[in-house]
């Protein structure tokens, strides 16, 4: 039976800019092994071409510990660039009887955004895909491909995840990792995916990241996946050293544990960038969240969480002038 999985859901603000975005001719196409990039300018086709395999063959080398061979037909990615464009993409492909086909992308932004975040997210989605022929766990799929963003985004992505704990949106674990389709308040799935994904793979590399979410599918049975990967009794467990973790405001593992982030492919390297500077950080209450069935749905007209301006926050922790307020934990 055919299953065609989108990487990420649709939200009708993007969708809007993108079909914008369609109703342009694209200015020049360019082809390489493994994409077909439509994109304005001749320029920005090559380069975004010339980094989408050097982040195919270089993820997938970081996360499965070889390359990818060659698929049987491209991947076609539609560019959008420009300066005033919100950072963001979509990835789709098909399962069937173990094959994964049929892929499509699509991404928009500032041409350093798409290089330094948009590109490698949707590229690991095509690596994940490739590698495990069937639909991930969401908190897996998106978390882990969060991880090689730019660190900025990253940072902020880490604040949004405070947001979300702070005002009784958090996804209790049991829950989160059950969950095989995008819940209607998807935003906290993303932060709260990227934070777990972050915390595992700085404690066991990447390839063992790849072989718990392998075990996890295979067996369905993530309490013995935690056990054998990460000597975790399970996952309530984790839930509750993970939010510690976060509270304690993240603090690195020991060095024998740190595994480095993959860096940028050598043809992007580019001069030094001005980027915004956080604010002062926000304590971390972490109150707990409310029950699933009390959670707030989505908002109408909320703004695309492909966004990067708008859906991510910048870095915060525990400032060291202020008390530590009492941490109850996620609902079991």
């Amino acid at each position: 039976m055919l299953e065609r999985c989108f990487v990420r859901p649709v939200i009708v603000v993007l969708a809007a800019v993108l079909a914008l975005g369609a109703g342009r001719v694209s200015a020049a196409s360019h082809r390489t092994a493994n994409f077909v990039i439509d994109a304005p300018t001749d320029g920005q086709a090559r380069k975004i071409g010339a980094a989408a395999e050097q982040y195919r063959h270089d993820l997938a080398v970081e996360w499965l510990g070889k390359p990818l061979p060659r698929w049987n037909r491209p991947c076609p990615i539609k560019a959008q660039v420009a300066p005033h464009l919100g950072a963001g993409g979509a990835t789709s492909f098909v399962f069937d009887a173990g094959e994964v086909f049929g892929w499509t992308m699509t991404i928009q932004g500032s041409e350093e955004r798409i290089l330094d975040s948009v590109l490698p997210h949707e590229i690991t989605h095509t690596i994940f895909a490739s590698h495990f022929r069937r639909p991930l766990p969401r908190w897996a799929d998106e978390g882990a491909c969060t991880t090689v963003e730019h660190p900025v985004e990253r940072a902020r992505q880490h604040r949004l995840l405070i947001e979300h704990l702070t005002t009784g949106r958090g996804i209790a674990f049991p829950e989160m990792f059950a969950m095989r389709e995008y819940p209607a308040d998807v935003l906290p799935l993303y932060s709260q995916g990227y934070s777990l994904a972050r915390y595992l793979i700085e404690r066991g590399g990447r390839h063992r990241y790849v072989a718990f979410v392998g075990d996890g599918l295979a067996t369905d049975d993530w309490t013995g996946a935690l056990q054998r990967h990460y000597a975790v009794a399970g996952v309530a467990q984790l839930q509750h050293t993970w939010l510690d973790w976060v509270r304690q405001g993240c603090p690195a593992p020991p060095a024998s544990l740190l595994v480095a982030a993959p860096a940028p492919p050598a043809a992007l390297a580019q001069g030094p960038t001005a980027r915004g500077q956080s604010p002062e950080p926000l304590p971390v209450p972490l109150p707990e969240p409310a029950t699933p069935q009390a959670r707030p749905v989505a908002m109408a007209g909320r703004r695309s969480i492909y966004a990067l301006q708008a859906r991510r926050i910048p870095d915060g922790g525990l400032p060291s002038d202020r008390p530590e307020p009492a941490v109850p934990t996620l609902a079991p």
